[in-house]
């Protein structure tokens, strides 16, 4: 069984599966009740997991009728998901920003989730090896190229804005500066 934020998580995410609308009215009370934990607890697994980066806004009104809404953002069209992701990558990223931009990609079906394990695992390795500022200039080097590779297999040899053209005959992706 995971960790308790897991939890909190994973139940999370289920009712906003179940939901039509998109998105979940919920108590902090009610789910620390539901955990057996304190309400910042809640609060926190709010905070970090259910952010704008990863898709979600969160509302909340105090009071007596008090609630919490959890709304998850419709899912883009696979190109705005890719020129969205593209977007988001500067010339360095640090691994929780690496972390989240693997999760918008996996989360909008661009990347399955053993591309996107690996990722993180190749990354991490490698990050190991190097110095700041250079771990997180290698981040952002290989999600470009993990970009280029998905692009190219969405879409065949044609290119797409926002990224490097892919080279001609040698079928090698584009530059990933």
């Amino acid at each position: 069984m995971g960790s308790l934020t897991d939890r909190i998580e994973a139940y999370i995410m289920r009712l906003l599966a179940r939901s039509d609308d998109g998105y979940v009215e919920v108590r902090r009370y009610e789910l620390a009740d539901r955990f057996e934990c304190v309400p910042s607890q809640v609060t926190y697994v709010l905070s970090t997991r259910f952010t704008p980066d990863r898709g979600f806004f969160v509302e909340s009104r105090r009071g007596g009728g008090g609630y919490i809404r959890i709304v998850a953002r419709h899912p883009q069209p696979r190109q705005d998901g890719l020129d969205t992701a593209w977007k988001r990558l500067g010339p360095s990223l640090t691994e929780a920003e690496a972390d989240g931009l693997l999760q918008y990609l996996e989360r909008l079906g661009l990347a399955s989730r053993r591309q996107t394990t690996v990722a993180r695992q190749v990354m991490r390795y490698e990050a190991q090896r190097l110095e700041p500022p250079m771990d997180g200039v290698m981040r952002a080097a290989m999600l470009k190229g993990m970009l280029v590779m998905l692009s190219g297999s969405a879409h065949g040899s044609a290119g797409r804005a926002g990224a490097p053209p892919r080279n001609g005959a040698g079928g090698r992706g584009g530059d990933i500066r």
